[in-house]
């Protein structure tokens, strides 16, 4: 479909504001325009459109994040419109509701399995080991994890200072992993205060500690804090305590880890309990 004048005007002006005003990525910017495009495509002028014709296109999208894509491209473009006078109707159509997903963990035995893989005669083994200890045993952030120095560890405990939102927090670190850190640190010759380093003595950066944790784990550094968090959930802990430790500012948070202890106890049920089977 040939796009009249004005409406290749107006999308053009949507397109640089996209790009200047919101900093949206060339992909998200062509995504929503690729959207907007296909509502004009199918039902005409856009300032024209009348509220059935918007949903009755919307209700052609059954998959729920779909959905939301063409939700978010046509909320931001009416908004658009209507913060200039463009047009008489300002939609603002809810997004839909997703379920819930869990969030991704391993179990004990699985990163026990990664661990042993790794070589620890070298130094930087010895580095790799310690670094997949110290996440799962703290449940720190990677970015925690890379900011922590020699003086931030006091007789079993690792003090977090420089936490989102600019808190403080107390976490202890259970004995193997403060074993691993002190054989990595004992063989280190660089005397920098920072805990993870690279070959080269500087500081060990984002992407490198992600690479180290992928090698081993096939998964994200961030995938041990939820590992950290589910292992004590699945334990007994108390959510308050977990909320503590993962430094959470609100216990809402802390509670999608609820979830995976009902997934637990669901598929206990159904593996031990006669009519389960």
């Amino acid at each position: 479909m040939t796009l009249s004048v004005d409406t290749e005007a107006l999308l053009e002006a949507f397109e640089e504001h996209l790009r200047i005003v919101k900093g949206l990525s060339e992909r998200s910017v062509e995504a929503y325009l690729a959207d907007l495009r296909q509502l004009i495509a199918e039902t005409g002028d856009p300032l024209r459109l009348e509220t059935e014709e918007l949903l009755a296109f919307l209700s052609h999208f059954s998959n729920k994040r779909t959905l939301n894509r063409k939700l978010a491209s046509v909320n931001a473009f009416y908004d658009f419109c209507h913060r200039r006078n463009l047009g008489e109707k300002s939609y603002k159509i809810p997004m839909a509701k997703l379920p819930k997903s869990l969030p991704k963990y391993l179990s004990y035995q699985e990163i026990r399995a990664g661990l042993d893989l790794i070589d620890r005669s070298k130094l930087s083994g010895l580095r790799d080991y310690a670094l997949i200890l110290f996440l799962y045993a703290s449940g720190c952030r990677i970015s925690e994890a890379l900011s922590a120095q020699r003086s931030d560890l006091h007789e079993g405990w690792l003090r977090i200072r420089y936490a989102k939102g600019a808190k403080e927090r107390m976490v202890p670190l259970a004995p193997e992993a403060l074993e691993a850190l002190e054989a990595y640190l004992s063989r280190r010759e660089m005397g920098s205060a920072k805990l993870w380093l690279n070959n080269r003595g500087e500081a060990l950066s984002r992407v490198s500690a992600w690479k180290i944790v992928k090698k081993y784990l096939g998964v994200s550094p961030h995938v041990l804090r939820h590992s950290f968090a589910s292992a004590l959930i699945l334990g007994g802990a108390d959510l308050r305590v977990v909320q503590e430790l993962l430094g959470h500012s609100s216990l809402i948070t802390t509670q999608i880890y609820t979830h995976i202890e009902q997934a637990h106890l669901a598929e206990t049920v159904e593996r031990c309990h006669p009519l389960g089977r």
